[in-house]
């Protein structure tokens, strides 16, 4: 039994971190403290000055425990990567995990490639962004490979192996490096170019073209010469795509905030070398409790902990533990990081530029939440009013059922509260029953399985040994929709019937062409035609249950496809699976294959080559 008073006489006098829990042994609150006795102690103290939020998180707390650092650096890490893997009920989280295209350039490699990635790597590449416009990105790719024709692919061309060139040579969007085309040199002038002009030195480039091309009309090389007019438009697209700011600028993030009487908008501005390469907005909602400078400090860990890239300057109206703060994000991001509040200047009117629009974003985001919960409750209505309900339903559940032939049978619930996805209430079950595509003893099987499980839950909360809010099945829905028609709605009230619960039940009925035609209740078929909106909401959760179904039934699929007997023998994993198949081409090659063979494979040693030859010869 913990004994909270005692662990209380006994906390440190040092740094750490402390990690709440609730009866149930689940983390909800993640904090770290300069000293843990005197942080940890406030929460159980006198509670007319703690906000809403700490009081109702304290309700909860059955149970604490902390980790000791030697310093509070140590701690803001470790708190950071806690928060990260438990994701705390009363922690402000960021609801998208957002990582944000950059262009990459290989200038690592003899022939260096430009692409797309969303991963940062210490490789020697040069990348520019973030992006949070993924499609201005690949039509800012595009337009480059037409201007400057840098290779894409991922051949190895160390050694000018190819004879023939791929079809980007015959495009001309591509030079060939890879059959020796062009030179070292040549092709590093391509790359040159491309760098300059992802670095905001475009009128260099242009300049250049400008003379090229008036050197071609010179000597009538007028095809030569258009191509050039071409190219010219293309960078000035490209510039355009990237909007000046002011010119002294380096790599910097503006961020600043709005608040009104219960939510916070956070905007942040991404500035790359004097132009706004894009900007993003975050709502934080229930922060009413909270000091601006608290709500910006806790969105700092959040958005840096979970990027790759950290700029060199980042700006802010106001923050706690800023050199705190600064040594982290230096440590993180392995370069010297400065995060400064201006006062006056060009920086202080980005500033305020960014908390307009942040005010902006949060009144349209109120504004549209409002318009959409009218629309939704006039639907809700409407549905009500046609499957004659004496209430207005809230959340109604979707069930799927994927499979091929009976194999890897699986069914889907997703839930919707409020006309939106509640994507953490989804969930997935395999059917393992029966080995027959028989949907309606798999609809009676996941119903079974999730509302026995749910009434389990009742009854544990009613006893007290469950926290209400904390269950993962008992909350039911005001109505129930299967894919499917009047079996798959029978197998289903079967099931309510056996559990005594009471929950209308719908199937929802597609066309020839697969699009929803209606919905069957009570052992007939309601024609939704005339309600777009209501026709509109049955399709996406008809089709949202539909794609959580058919992803998990082709996870399992591809795990049995693609199982090899390469998998059965001991010391054998991944990398040496593949680096096997790659050398021998088949199982049956490398049952013929020799000690000397296997073991001059890549990755493999003595023991797991020893290990090969003993399992085939058994």
């Amino acid at each position: 039994m913990f004994d909270v008073k005692y662990q209380l006489k006994i906390l440190p006098d040092k740094p750490g971190v402390y990690i709440m829990k609730n009866s149930l042994g689940e983390v909800i609150y993640v904090g770290k403290a300069k000293v843990l006795k005197n942080r940890i102690r406030q929460y159980f103290q006198n509670s007319r000055n703690h906000t809403q939020k700490v009081k109702s998180m304290v309700k909860n707390i059955e149970e604490f425990e902390y980790i000791v650092t030697d310093s509070e650096i140590e701690a803001l890490i470790l708190e950071c990567n806690l928060i990260k893997k438990y994701r705390p009920k009363y922690n402000i989280l960021l609801k998208d995990d957002k990582h944000y295209p950059f262009i990459k350039i290989t200038l690592n490699e003899d022939f260096p490639r430009v692409f797309v990635t969303r991963n940062i790597k210490k490789d020697g590449a040069k990348y520019f962004g973030p992006y949070t416009d993924s499609y201005a990105v690949y039509d800012t790719i595009e337009l480059i490979k037409k201007i400057f024709p840098a290779r894409t692919c991922n051949t190895n061309i160390s050694n000018f192996k190819n004879k023939r060139p791929c079809l980007n040579y015959y495009i001309e969007l591509c030079k060939a490096p890879c059959c020796g085309y062009i030179s070292k040199e040549d092709y590093r002038k391509i790359i040159d170019n491309i760098i300059d002009l992802l670095s905001g030195k475009d009128k260099k480039i242009i300049k250049d073209l400008k003379k090229e091309m008036k050197e071609a009309a010179e000597k009538l090389e007028f095809e030569k010469a258009a191509n050039l007019r071409d190219n010219i438009e293309a960078v000035t697209k490209v510039i355009e795509k990237q909007k000046i700011f002011i010119s002294n600028f380096q790599n910097e993030d503006f961020i600043d905030s709005y608040n009104d009487d219960k939510d916070t908008c956070v905007q942040v501005f991404f500035l790359r070398n004097g132009k706004i390469v894009g900007r993003e907005h975050f709502i934080l909602e229930n922060t009413m409790d909270l000091a601006k400078k608290e709500v910006l400090l806790n969105f700092i860990k959040e958005f840096y902990g979970g990027t790759a890239f950290i700029p060199k300057l980042i700006y802010l109206p106001e923050l706690e533990d800023r050199e705190l703060i600064e040594e982290w994000l230096t440590l993180k991001s392995e370069n010297k990081v400065s995060v400064k509040v201006p006062l006056k200047g060009d920086k202080k009117n980005i500033l305020k530029l960014v908390q307009k629009n942040a005010k902006v974003t949060l009144e349209q985001f109120k504004f549209k939440l409002i318009n959409d919960k009218k629309i939704y409750e006039n639907n809700m209505k409407q549905l009500a009013d046609l499957l004659e309900l004496d209430f207005i339903p809230h959340r109604i559940e979707g069930y799927d059922i994927s499979n091929i032939q009976g194999v890897d049978s699986v069914g889907s619930m997703v839930v919707f509260e409020g006309g939106k996805p509640k994507n953490s209430d989804y969930r997935r079950f395999k059917i393992d029953t029966f080995n027959s595509p028989n949907d309606y003893d798999s609809i009676k099987e996941i119903l079974n399985r999730r509302f026995s499980r749910g009434l389990n839950e009742i009854k544990e909360i009613q006893d007290e040994r469950l926290k209400l809010g904390y269950g993962k099945f008992c909350v039911f829905p005001d109505v129930i929709l299967v894919d499917g028609g009047k079996g798959q709605v029978n197998s289903a009230l079967e099931v309510l019937k056996k559990l005594n619960i009471n929950i209308p039940v719908c199937g929802m009925v597609k066309d020839d062409k697969h699009k929803t035609r209606g919905l069957i209740y009570k052992s007939k078929e309601i024609d939704i035609s005339k309600y777009k909106n209501i026709m509109n909401l049955i399709a996406k959760i008809q089709d949202e249950a539909h794609r959580f179904a058919i992803t998990y039934h082709r996870s399992l699929r591809n795990k049995r496809t693609f199982h090899s007997i390469l998998d059965d023998i001991p010391y054998i994993g991944g990398t040496r699976k593949k680096a096997l198949l790659k050398k021998f081409g088949s199982i049956e090659n490398i049952k013929k294959a020799t000690y000397d063979e296997l073991i001059s494979t890549e990755s493999m040693n003595s023991k797991s080559a020893k290990s090969v030859i003993n399992f085939f010869k058994k």
